[in-house]
């Protein structure tokens, strides 16, 4: 009877903590995320908010046909195989494209994946005559994937995609195309404002519970198919703190884990408290487009070179508490389509002078203009701040620019317009302040340069209009010769900058806060991020 008795002391000694080991192998891991947004992205497959939208309700929920590689923070990603595994162009006609999907994928709601799950999607956002035709998530996606002619299902896993003309760089359009399944969209009642509380797409989390303006909570899809990229949280909890020193505040308080965006400012308390700062090379530059219809402002390229030779670039640097570097270009210098422009964006106020004289315009006769800019959000570093720098900094060479300032989406909206539209031209609005993600061909240059590009038809939001430049768009699309297409590149990156189509600032490092709670966390070298990197 003792030892029975003693057997069940050690029995009952040795349960909570049993109990207890087995609660903490079952803990949920969560990451709360303070994101610069002022509202969750849009879920139902094509984010809103921009590129920087993309890493939030985009890639987390959904995958595309063609991915970027986005794990990796020691060298720039590359195109790998999402939904696709493999593409190429006809040799005899290169603008139909074939597309071998990949087998076994599911949605999160338990429906396969198959080719008619991509046409039908390509009809949800390019066929307005299609019953799952969603305006707003076509007004989102249209403009990057403008090549695309038609398509067609070869059989039940392949797909065929032709385009408007023949484009090498094509493949480099579709990590913006997500796929979401239509089963959820006919179970739901054909309607995407349920779907949007209930997506269903094939990416590595799903989504738990979305309170607009407030938060959306991910967790992680453990029958994720690429089984490389599982998540390592759990949960992510993604919340809307647009205001950079309240989210810094929210991050020293513990309210969340990690921030983007810490204001440059506060960067000394952050890390004396032993939060970590994390920055990357980023392909992405913050200018002002100028547009170049005539009766803009901008029109004469003396100005618009004077603007360029009115900033100094490395005070907004340090602005910025070195949270940037100074922009050359379009691309940074170490791109392999920088090229040799003969223009040096640099300091120079005599030089700035004495164009603006040139021009007709001093600071007792100003040049005057209106820019359109963004109160802030992703990609927008510290917008207000950095735009009355600007404003002070141009006014001492004679161009006086008034600000019309907006919500981040409402400036999405007349940027895809164009300098042209109502909103826009009958405004007076003359330039556009929105940063630009340059990690390819197509984002960085050619869609700002191509006539066939000039909004409505994609976002050549100035006008640009000159036949040397698209003959040369032409050969870069018509050359599959990689080192054929950089030299290529590189000349119209030169033109660019000698025409100084823009107003370019800095380029972005794209700044992460982690707190001590954050294990694991790769920032890769693009505005696109991976959150199934983030581990606690």
């Amino acid at each position: 009877m003792d030892t029975l008795l003693k057997s069940i002391r050690r029995l009952a000694l040795a349960l909570p903590l049993a109990l207890g080991l087995a609660q903490a192998a079952l803990a949920e891991t969560v990451a709360r995320y303070g994101i610069s947004m002022a509202d969750i992205p849009l879920t139902t497959g094509q984010p809103d908010r921009g590129a920087g939208a993309y890493q939030f309700t985009g890639h987390t929920l959904y995958d595309p046909l063609v991915a970027w590689e986005a794990d990796v923070g020691t060298r720039p990603g590359k195109l790998v195989p999402g939904l696709a595994t493999d593409w190429k162009a006809d040799p005899k006609d290169p603008r139909k494209w074939t597309f071998h999907l990949r087998k076994g994928v599911k949605f999160h709601d338990g429906s396969a994946f198959t080719a008619d799950a991509v046409t039908w999607n390509l009809d949800k956002v390019l066929n307005d005559k299609s019953p799952q035709f969603d305006a707003k998530q076509s007004a989102q996606v249209r403009p990057r994937i403008p090549s695309i002619a038609s398509w067609r299902k070869v059989d039940e896993m392949t797909v065929e995609i032709t385009t408007k003309d023949v484009d090498a760089l094509f493949p480099y359009q579709l990590p913006w195309f997500l796929i979401s399944s239509p089963a959820q969209w006919e179970k739901l009642g054909r309607d995407w404002g349920k779907v949007a509380f209930q997506p269903s797409g094939t990416g590595p989390f799903k989504l738990d519970k979305l309170v607009p303006r407030e938060r959306a909570e991910l967790v992680r899809n453990a029958g994720y198919w690429d089984t490389k990229r599982l998540a390592k949280t759990d949960r992510i909890v993604l919340l809307p703190i647009p205001d950079a020193l309240t989210r810094a505040n929210a991050l020293l308080s513990g309210q969340v884990d990690l921030i983007e965006t810490p204001p440059p400012d506060v960067l000394p308390q952050l890390q004396k408290g032993g939060f970590r700062i994390v920055t990357n090379v980023t392909p992405h530059v913050w200018p002002y487009h100028f547009s170049t219809y005539p009766g803009s402002p901008w029109a004469d390229i003396r100005v618009r070179k004077a603007a360029n030779l009115a900033i100094d670039r490395d005070a907004i640097v340090k602005l910025l508490n070195g949270l940037a570097t100074p922009a050359k270009g379009q691309l940074d210098r170490t791109s392999p389509w920088f090229g040799k422009p003969s223009f040096d964006l640099k300091y120079d106020l005599a030089q700035a002078r004495a164009l603006m004289a040139q021009a007709g315009y001093s600071k007792d006769k100003p040049l005057k203009a209106k820019i359109i800019i963004a109160q802030g959000g992703t990609g927008q570093m510290l917008s207000l701040p950095m735009n009355e720098f600007i404003q002070q900094s141009l006014a001492e060479i004679g161009i006086n620019i008034d600000f019309e300032v907006v919500e981040l989406e409402n400036l999405y909206l007349h940027w895809r317009s164009g300098a042209k539209a109502d909103m826009n031209a009958g405004k007076g609005i003359s330039a556009i302040n929105l940063g630009y993600v340059t990690a390819d061909p197509f984002y960085a240059i050619t869609r700002f340069m191509d006539s066939h590009y000039i909004a409505p038809n994609g976002v050549n939001w100035g006008g640009l209009m000159d036949p040397k430049v698209d003959a040369t768009i032409e050969q870069v699309r018509t050359t599959f010769d990689t080192k054929k297409q950089d030299a290529l590149l590189a000349s119209l990156h030169q033109t660019m900058v000698d025409q100084a189509l823009m107003l370019w600032v800095v380029h972005d490092v794209n700044p992460h806060a982690l707190s001590p709670k954050v294990k694991q966390f790769v920032q890769a070298q693009h505005w696109f991020q991976d959150l199934t990197t983030i581990g606690m």
